[in-house]
């Protein structure tokens, strides 16, 4: 029995850590990583549940890793029947387990890319320490590329860095999935696993680091993941909010300082201006009501009035800071008059401070200035949260801060004193920091975006015009609307009193100016129109705006979605420029939003993204004819169906002259937290959006031929055809949609606060565009993003044969049509239409089978089409990377939606019945309070547990943003494809790897020729080597234990010995080495014709001593391996078998 253990916990640990490939450095620290979180989990799992239920996790992983190596749909079955099987509390246990295996994969991604990022740094000298080097230097790269490459002169890039905005604005839908709860112990954990593997590490910090792993893993894993309740709008704005306080307040100046840096290394002395508007937060978090009910006018001045306080509190507690650094005495005479009077007029409250809460003496003017700064920020903090609580405040509002102009002037004071008595390098520190803090996020944090359908202005206007009884304004005419907007927004008399009758919608609408009205300017950013059309939407905002009495009235943004509202938009634009007055009012200044979800939605991601590119173009035609400077807002989701993808990528293939320096672009909840969870991230997306829309505008990417638009043109028009044909004609889909995917169920995931549809009734036309992704994703399907393309390329290649010549010719020179194809090719490197099948065997209809079909012949033959086009043999072909990482997740992800597809099974058939086996569960059998799992959803109408799986399920495969390398490789022309011997291994071992317990690939190449490998990823465990490690290896290996000092690294001991017959070998080491790092590895091969190292392996070393020294001289560990370099047909025979190949370069 113990030996059946030891070979499954063998099997799990070589399962589940599949390696990575194109590991050639030491770099690559994802295996270590992996291996080590999911050790701890194991560990876990089997304490918590005992070894039935981890058992019962192996059988369902090897089941999934059977599938993805075969497809064979049996396995599937074998895999739902094992579900199926289980009681509720243990299936909630398991869909805990797979969804947490998921989660820690891709921790130790992310630890691992910030690692290498760190490493290239180090080795690039671009820091002293390791601790400092935690982002990519893009922006420096950029600057380089721009001069060195392009010959564009310092100064240019300078003034063009300087004078260039990005908006960064943030939304709450898709509201991220995983509660904060679990996104603050994953923080940890990848901290934690970061420090473990830092070179400066002691021992007892190692011990103490591995306590707080196995703690915050555990902790995670205990943790409900599920939302009882929907969120609020203020539970959406605080949780976004608080991105600003973890890592986005110092990230910017940080950020800042790095552009100042990268100028200085192309010659240029001076720094970023600190009022230079280079980034900008805005925010939708309260002010996006489009379809929302829940976002009511109250919501939107608690949101204000939160993010005011918010501000204030950042502000109050790093003045302090400020106060401690600037003691000098030698001041300026302005500033010494200054400090003088507020010196005899000060009357400082001291219980309200901690430091310098006495009178700051005469002879330290600084302090004296910031102390006052200091005080009118506690009132501001102390005022707006009065108003939020109370609705009124106690303190004035002359004793606040009210504007940004009042809290930067002693600041510029002091930093204008420092400059003029020599003190430069003093002020360009911490006050330098802190002045750029207050020009990036001013009094309010964010700016808050109002965004309302143009429906809801159209009811407040006609309601008005019926009350004068001039008619309906709903039935006029564009001109006739336009013709009375005009001449109400000429004069100067109120077109409305308190008598006008209000329906409940159209006192909401009211109310949401009124609070505009009554809060500071600097709250608001813009106000969004969506689903707006002609000029009349825009004026009519205009004009709402002056009747509320909106004193700073907000720049008014057309917002459009639909394909045939993008197709209008440069005419409608037009039409709005041509207006005298409106000309007038935006003083050569125009937003326009253009929105992906919805475009995609309506037409499917090829037209839209088509019409997206050409509206641009037009638009900003427009907008030169009338000597407008108009900025592109960029409405994107996070994943591909929803306009989604890596943001440098996207902006590198905008049109042409459409960016020139001012970039919005949301920032949606789903990807915040990858965006900004970490300080490294938030440094990445801070230099990423900076660098791309510098480097488009000052060398703007190639234009379409003339025959390239001519054939997007065609080609478009039978994409739409296709997409719509299916989606909106075909009178089987939307029965079928909701049969074969989990649409109807979104809903109980309470991950947002707005209803999935516009509105209660209708069919897809209503339903959200991030509901209508979410479906698709979870049967790994992904049809909005695919489908129209097959249709679209073989209508273009059956015309002719050339057109596929041209396509391949974009392709390659074009960068909008490149990212359009890559990320779709990315897409179905995803998806698995085998996933889907079983989806509709288990849900659909019998009559409507045929349909889910032929859905899935349209899938494989445009993803053979688009590989053509590409000239790809194989998917993610030219980023092996990528694929691999891709691959490690699929085992998990089958297994969750294996068990998602039979559980909606069980929840919508009552005819289907299962016969539970008992109680797996160490801890139900033992009957702690783990049992009340079962009971968390009181209110569920499924049996008890169903509800909670399903949701479990649908959380762990939530849409991830896009994953896409920022540059794909270079193809190698290889000069010889070779398959490696895996020369460590006898032949009788085929059978085992059959099993599926050996299956990593390792992609090596040296100069130009690529060899292919693989590897065994069984880890060293205890004091005793497993039995499969005995069965794998190879007699007469000579194996060596070598022990180095801790500190000096120098080599203190060596021993050495040869594997057995059984692969074994027994190292006794004499001596105490306490205080010594020993590793044991193979150092040479008992094959004459393997005798090439395959270095840098360190997941195949163990080490020995783990810092705590050799108490037991008796160690075990996996070989090395050497290769042959050379075809062995028996090699291939194996591969073949396996069905595992060589990767062609």
């Amino acid at each position: 029995m113990a030996t059946k253990n030891l070979e499954k916990l063998a099997s799990i640990d070589a399962q589940l850590r599949q390696l990575v490939p194109a590991k050639v450095s030491e770099d690559d620290k994802l295996v270590e990583y992996d291996a080590l979180l999911l050790d701890r989990f194991l560990d876990i799992l089997q304490d918590l549940h005992g070894e039935d239920l981890k058992g019962t996790v192996q059988d369902c992983y090897e089941l999934s890793a059977e599938y993805e190596a075969k497809h064979d749909p049996k396995k599937l079955e074998e895999l739902g029947n094992v579900l199926t099987s289980l009681d509720p509390g243990d299936s909630i246990v398991i869909a805990k387990a797979f969804s947490h295996m998921l989660n820690l994969a891709n921790l130790a991604e992310e630890v691992q890319i910030a690692y290498r990022r760190r490493q290239k740094l180090k080795k690039k000298g671009d820091f002293g320490d390791e601790s400092n080097a935690t982002t990519e230097s893009d922006i420096e790269e950029t600057f380089k590329k721009l001069v060195g490459d392009l010959k564009k002169s310092p100064q240019e890039v300078f003034d063009a860095i300087k004078n260039q905005t990005v908006d960064l604005v943030l939304t709450a839908h898709p509201t991220q999935s995983v509660r904060r709860s679990l996104l603050q112990k994953h923080g940890r954990i990848r901290d934690c696993l970061a420090q473990l593997y830092a070179k400066d590490i002691t021992p007892d910090d190692k011990q103490e680091l591995d306590e707080a792993l196995q703690r915050e893993i555990q902790a995670a894993f205990r943790t409900d993941e599920i939302r009882r309740t929907p969120p609020t709008p203020q539970d959406e704005m605080r949780a976004g909010m608080s991105y600003f306080h973890e890592t986005i307040w110092k990230g910017v100046p940080k950020f800042l300082r790095r552009v100042d840096t990268a100028l200085k290394n192309i010659g240029i002395d001076e720094r970023v201006p600190y009022n230079a508007p280079l980034i900008q937060f805005s925010s939708w978090m309260g002010g996006d009501r489009d379809g929302n009910p829940r976002v009511t006018p109250e919501v939107t001045r608690d949101v204000c009035l939160l993010a005011r306080m918010m501000a204030a509190n950042l502000y109050y507690s790093q003045i302090e800071d400020l106060m401690f650094e600037l003691s000098m005495w030698r001041c300026s005479e302005e500033l010494r008059v200054r400090a003088d009077k507020l010196q005899r007029s000060s009357r400082r409250d001291e219980k309200h401070y901690i430091e310098f809460w006495k009178q700051v003496p005469p002879n330290e003017p600084y302090r004296v200035i910031l102390g006052d700064v200091r005080d009118k920020l506690y009132q501001t903090r102390e005022r707006a949260r009065q108003l939020l609580g109370h609705g009124y405040s106690e303190i004035p509002e002359e004793a606040t801060y009210t504007n940004i102009e009042q809290f930067l002037e002693p600041l510029e004071l002091c930093y204008r004193s420092l400059c003029a008595c020599g003190d430069l390098s003093i002020a360009d520190g911490s006050l330098l920091d802190f002045l750029r803090q207050v020009s990036t996020f001013g009094l309010s944090l964010v700016r808050l975006d109002i965004r309302q359908e143009s429906d809801r202005h159209t009811d407040v206007l006609d309601a008005i015009t019926q009350h004068l009884e001039i008619g309906s304004y709903r039935e006029w005419s564009e001109e006739r609307r336009q013709e009375w907007l005009l001449s109400e927004l000429s004069g100067k008399r109120p077109l409305f009193g308190r008598d006008l009758p209000k329906t409940e919608e159209i006192a909401d609408v009211l109310d949401t100016f009124h609070v505009i009205a009554e809060l500071p300017a600097d709250c608001f950013g813009a106000y969004i129109i969506s689903m707006a059309t002609a000029p009349s939407d825009v004026l009519a905002v205009e004009l709402l705006q002056r009747e509320c009495r909106v004193r700073q009235p907000l720049r008014v943004v057309p917002l459009f979605e639909k394909l045939a509202d993008l197709d209008a938009a440069p005419a409608a634009v037009a039409r709005l420029f041509s207006i005298e007055w409106y000309r007038n009012r935006i003083n050569g200044k125009q937003e326009v939003m253009i929105g992906y979800s919805d475009s995609g939605k309506d037409a499917g991601r090829l037209s839209a993204a088509w019409q997206l590119y050409k509206a641009q173009e037009e638009l900003i035609q427009v907008a030169k004819e009338f000597d407008v400077k108009l900025t592109m807002f960029h409405g994107r989701g996070g994943t591909v169906g929803r306009g989604g993808g890596p943001a440098h990528l996207a902006i590198l293939s905008q049109p042409p002259e459409t960016i020139h320096g001012s970039l919005r672009v949301t920032v949606q909840g789903e990807v915040i937290e990858h965006s900004f969870g970490e300080e490294h991230l938030c440094f990445r997306t801070l230099q990423r959006y900076t660098a791309a829309t510098l480097e488009h505008g000052m060398h703007p990417p190639v234009s379409p031929k003339p025959e390239w638009r001519a054939l997007m043109d065609e080609i478009a028009v039978v994409a739409t055809e296709k997409y719509r044909s299916i989606v909106f004609k075909e009178p089987r889909f939307v029965e079928y949609f909701r049969l074969a995917t989990p649409e109807l169920e979104y809903g109980r995931m309470n991950i947002g606060s707005r209803p999935s549809k516009r509105k209660p009734s209708g069919g897809i036309e209503s339903l959200r565009a991030i509901p209508w992704i979410f479906a698709w994703t979870q049967t790994r399907f992904h049809l909005p993003v695919w489908l129209g393309f097959g249709a679209a390329f073989k209508y273009a290649i059956e015309k002719d044969i050339k057109n596929l010549r041209m396509l391949q010719e974009m392709y390659n020179a074009w960068p909008f049509f490149r990212v359009t194809i890559d990320l779709v090719e990315m897409v179905f490197a995803k998806g698995d239409p085998g996933i889907a099948a079983l989806f509709d065997k288990l849900l659909v209809s019998e009559d409507l089978l045929s349909f889910g079909e032929l859905l899935r012949s349209n899938y494989e033959e445009t993803k053979s089409l688009l590989l053509q086009i590409a000239g790809h043999k194989d998917l993610l072909e030219g980023d092996p990377y990528l694929k691999q990482r891709l691959r490690l997740r699929d085992s998990y992800i089958t297994t969750l939606n294996v068990c998602q597809a039979y559980t909606l099974k069980r929840i919508r058939d009552p005819d289907y019945s299962v016969t539970p086996r008992p109680h797996i569960s160490k801890e139900y059998m033992e009957a702690k309070p783990a049992t009340e799992l079962v009971n968390l959803n009181p209110t569920s109408e499924y049996a008890p547990g169903l509800e909670d799986t399903l949701i479990l399920t649908m959380k762990a495969y939530w849409p991830l943003p896009t994953l896409l390398n920022a540059k794909k490789p270079s193809k190698l022309k290889a000069l010889s494809i070779v398959t490696l011997a895996v020369c460590n291994f006898r032949p009788e071992s085929v059978n085992t790897l059959k099993g599926g317990l050996f299956r990593s690939i390792k992609s090596l190449s040296r100069g130009l020729v690529s060899y292919l490998m693989i590897g065994v990823a069984i880890r060293y465990v205890s004091m005793t080597a497993f039995s499969i490690v005995e069965r794998l290896s190879e007699n007469g290996a000579k194996v060596k234990l070598t022990c180095r000092d801790m500190e000096t690294e120098k080599v203190t001991y060596t021993a050495e010995a040869l594997t057995d017959k059984n692969g074994k070998y027994t190292i006794e080491a004499s001596g105490d080495h306490e205080k010594e790092l020993c590793d044991v590895g193979v150092v040479q091969s008992p094959r004459e014709d393997c005798k090439d190292p395959a270095i840098g392996f360190e997941n195949s070393r163990v080490v020995c001593s783990n810092n705590v020294g050799m108490h037991n001289p008796t160690r075990y560990a996996n070989p090395l391996f050497f290769m042959k370099k050379e075809t062995l047909p028996d090699c291939k025979d194996v591969l073949d078998e396996l069905g595992l190949f060589p990767l062609e370069f």
